[in-house]
C-alpha cells in the first residue's frame, strides 16, 4: 500500500508536464511559427508601474519635543488655494509637510522647518510646484525608511535656494521627471561617512536639472534608473562619490567642481552621456578615482581637468558594447598617481589632444600586448623624448610607453606601496639598459605634440 501511495502523484505529474507543452511534439527550428513571447516589444515606452511604499509621515506629535511647541507649517500649506502663492512670514516652523496640490511657497526672511529627528520632513507629492528659500532641518536616520529632508515625488516641480541640513537623505527624487533643483545647499547628518544619507539621490527619475547645488559632507549623488539628466554647475566637495550614476543612461555632468571626495563621477551599466568642462581635484585614498566606469559604452569626456588624484581614470570593461567608444579629448591629466588605468583588454577607448603632465604613471594597461587596442593621437606628453625638426608642432617620432619595472607593482598589489621609491626605481633603469624581460606596451601615440596645447578647461577657462 505505501508503495502504491509513493507513486501516486505520478499522473498528476504528467498532466502538469503536457500543461506545459513537455509532450509537444518538436519542429524544425527554421519553420515558420508563431512569434516568441516579447518579440518586438519596446521597453523604452513600457509604462512603469509605480512599485515605491506610499508616503508614511510620522505625525508631529510623535517627534521630538522640542518642535512639539512651534508652529505647524502644515497649517499653513492647508490653507492656502491651490495654484497660489504662499509667502512665509520668517520663523521657525514643525514638520512634517506633505504638499499634495500645486502652490508656490517662498520664505520671506529666515524660515526654518525642523523635522524633530523623525522620519521624513518635507514630501512634494504634486507636479508643477515651488519651494524657495526656506531651511529645512532634522531628519530621521532610518535607511530603512529612507528619511530625508526632502522627497520629491511628482513632475515639472521647482526646488530653489533651499538649504538642507541635519538630514540623513538630502533631496530625493522618487519616478520624477523634469523637475529643477538650483542653487540648493545641502548637507548630511555629523556622522561616519558609510552611514550619511545620499544628498541629491535619483531614483527612476527622467529629464530633470540639476544645476548650481552645493553638496558637502554627504555620502553620494546617486541617479539610478534615471536617463536624460543634467548636472551643471555643482559643487561637491568630502563625500564618496560626487556623482554615481548606475544604469542610468544619456545624463550629462557639465562646469562642475568635485574636490575631496574619494570618487569624482562613476558610470556604472551606463550607455550614451558623458561629462565636460568639469574639474575633478584630490580624488585620493585607497579608492580615490576621478573618474571610473565599469561596464558602461558610448560616453564621451571632453575639456576636464582631472588633477591630484590617486587614479586619473579608472576603467573597467569599458566601453562594453561591441562597436561602441569612450572618447577623452580636450583633457587636462596631471598630478595624479596614475592618469588612465585600464584594467580590460577590450580596447575601444579613443584619446585624442588631451595633456598628460606631472603624473607618476601616465597609463596602465591591463593584459599582455594589448596596447595597441586602444588609439591615442595628438597627445602631449611631458615624458616625450623626441624632437620636432620642422616645426609642425608634431613630434617626429611616436611615443610609446613601455612598462619594465612597472611590470612589478602593475601585477602585484602590494608592491605599488613601493612605486616611484628608490629600489624599483634603480631596477626600472636597469630594465632599460639592458631588459632581462620583455617590456609591456602600454600606449603608442604616433603624432605626440611636441609643446603643451592651450586647453579650454574649467580650471582654465581662458
Amino acid at each position: 500500500m505505501n508503495r502504491l501511495r509513493r507513486w501516486a502523484w505520478l499522473p498528476a505529474l504528467v498532466l502538469v508536464a503536457s500543461a506545459f507543452g513537455t509532450t509537444a511534439p518538436s519542429r524544425n527550428e527554421s519553420e515558420p511559427g508563431p512569434p516568441k513571447p516579447g518579440a518586438g516589444a519596446d521597453f523604452s515606452t513600457a509604462p512603469r508601474v509605480n512599485v515605491d511604499k506610499p508616503v508614511d509621515l510620522v505625525p508631529l506629535y510623535q517627534r521630538h519635543k522640542r518642535i512639539h511647541g512651534l508652529k505647524p507649517f502644515q497649517a499653513l500649506v492647508d490653507a492656502a488655494p491651490a495654484g497660489s502663492v504662499l509667502r512665509v512670514p520668517a520663523g521657525h516652523y514643525a514638520g512634517p509637510v506633505h504638499l499634495k496640490k500645486p502652490l508656490t511657497i517662498v520664505g520671506q526672511g529666515e524660515v526654518i522647518i525642523d523635522g524633530g529627528d523623525k522620519s521624513t520632513v518635507f514630501v512634494i507629492e504634486t507636479n508643477s510646484a515651488t519651494l524657495r528659500s526656506v531651511t529645512i532641518t532634522g531628519s530621521g536616520d532610518s535607511h530603512d525608511s529612507d528619511d530625508a529632508c526632502l522627497n520629491v515625488r511628482g513632475h515639472g516641480n521647482t526646488v530653489q535656494n533651499v538649504t538642507i541640513a541635519d538630514c540623513l537623505f538630502g533631496i530625493d527624487l522618487k519616478q520624477s521627471d523634469q523637475n529643477v533643483l538650483r542653487g540648493n545647499r545641502v548637507r548630511s547628518k555629523r556622522v561616519a561617512l558609510g552611514v550619511r544619507g545620499d544628498g541629491i539621490r535619483l531614483w527612476y527619475s527622467n529629464k530633470n536639472l540639476i544645476e548650481n547645488n552645493l553638496v558637502v559632507d554627504t555620502r553620494d549623488m546617486v541617479a539610478w534608473y534615471s536617463h536624460h539628466n543634467v548636472y551643471r554647475g555643482n559643487e561637491g566637495r568630502r563625500s564618496r562619490y560626487s556623482i554615481h550614476f548606475m544604469f542610468a543612461n544619456h545624463n550629462i555632468v557639465e562646469h562642475n567642481r568635485f574636490i575631496d571626495n574619494a570618487v569624482g563621477i562613476y558610470f556604472m551599466y551606463m550607455e550614451g552621456g558623458g561629462a565636460r568642462h568639469n574639474l575633478i581635484s584630490h580624488a585620493t585614498g585607497a579608492t580615490g578615482m576621478a573618474l571610473g566606469f565599469k561596464e558602461s559604452s558610448d560616453i564621451f569626456i571632453e575639456d576636464n581637468e582631472i588633477i591630484y588624484s590617486a587614479i586619473g581614470v579608472g576603467s573597467d570593461l569599458s566601453p562594453f558594447q561591441p562597436d561602441t567608444t569612450i572618447r577623452f579629448k580636450r583633457n587636462r591629466f596631471a598630478y595624479n598617481g596614475i592618469a588612465v588605468q585600464l584594467t580590460s583588454e577590450l580596447g575601444g577607448n579613443d584619446l585624442q589632444d588631451n595633456v598628460f603632465e606631472g603624473n607618476l604613471t601616465d597609463v596602465f594597461q591591463a593584459g599582455r600586448g594589448k596596447g595597441d587596442k586602444n588609439t591615442w593621437v595628438g597627445n602631449y606628453f611631458d615624458t616625450y623624448q623626441g624632437f620636432d625638426r620642422n616645426g609642425d608642432g608634431i613630434g617626429d617620432t611616436p611615443h610609446e610607453h613601455y612598462a619594465y619595472a612597472d611590470q612589478i607593482w602593475m601585477e602585484v598589489l602590494e608592491a605599488r606601496f613601493f612605486k616611484t621609491s628608490p629600489v624599483l626605481e634603480l631596477l626600472d633603469f636597469l630594465e632599460r639598459l639592458a631588459p632581462f624581460s620583455s617590456p609591456e606596451l602600454q600606449l603608442r601615440d604616433p603624432r605626440p605634440r611636441q609643446h603643451k596645447p592651450a586647453l579650454k578647461t574649467l580650471g582654465n577657462p581662458s
